[in-house]
């Protein structure tokens, strides 16, 4: 198994587009990036401890490659809004990638070089760290599969997403 941690705005959003992907074991949401140790999603949001909602995905690279992987991420939301995705805003929504190598780094490099080539506006995806993983709390783990079907921002943001991944990479789905 292998992972990677990437943070593209709300984490129940990654995390409810990387749960579909065929050769992911696990999605995990969590806290990266920034200054405060433990860091409490209340904290996060203010925007004053520097982490991002990111997600950390486990997956079988003999199943989908971290390139796979990493087209979905460019995919599925948007890598040309500086600290924002649509109505979050502040640079706990950025969009950032944290290599844990220097494999990895060179990966995303490449993702990131790939993603420019199809998009006119300047791709402004960072690549940070190396960082401090904090997993989120309990309640934001599988938030989409639980109380974000409930909730009116999931409703309106996740479906799409998911509609897009369906239409663009549906051979990675799961069933």
């Amino acid at each position: 198994m292998a992972q990677a941690i990437m943070a593209g705005g709300c984490f129940w959003c990654t995390e409810a587009v990387f749960r579909d992907v065929i050769g992911v074991t696990e999605v995990e949401s969590g806290y990266i990036g920034g200054t405060v140790a433990d860091p409490t999603y209340k904290q996060v949001c203010s925007g004053s401890t520097g982490h991002a909602e990111a997600i950390r995905v486990t997956y079988d690279p003999d199943a989908i490659s971290l390139a796979q992987l990493l087209d979905i991420f460019f995919a599925t939301h948007d890598p040309t809004q500086l600290n924002r995705q649509g109505n979050d805003v502040g640079t706990q929504y950025r969009s950032a990638l944290f290599p844990l190598d220097d494999e990895q780094k060179a990966e995303f490099e490449a993702a990131i070089a790939r993603a420019q080539a199809e998009r006119s506006e300047p791709v402004v995806t960072t690549i940070e760290g190396p960082a401090e993983w904090y997993p989120a709390e309990d309640y934001h783990q599988e938030y989409w599969d639980g109380e974000g079907q409930r909730n009116p921002y999931c409703l309106a943001v996740i479906p799409p997403k998911l509609m897009k991944l369906r239409k663009s990479f549906a051979s990675k789905v799961k069933g």
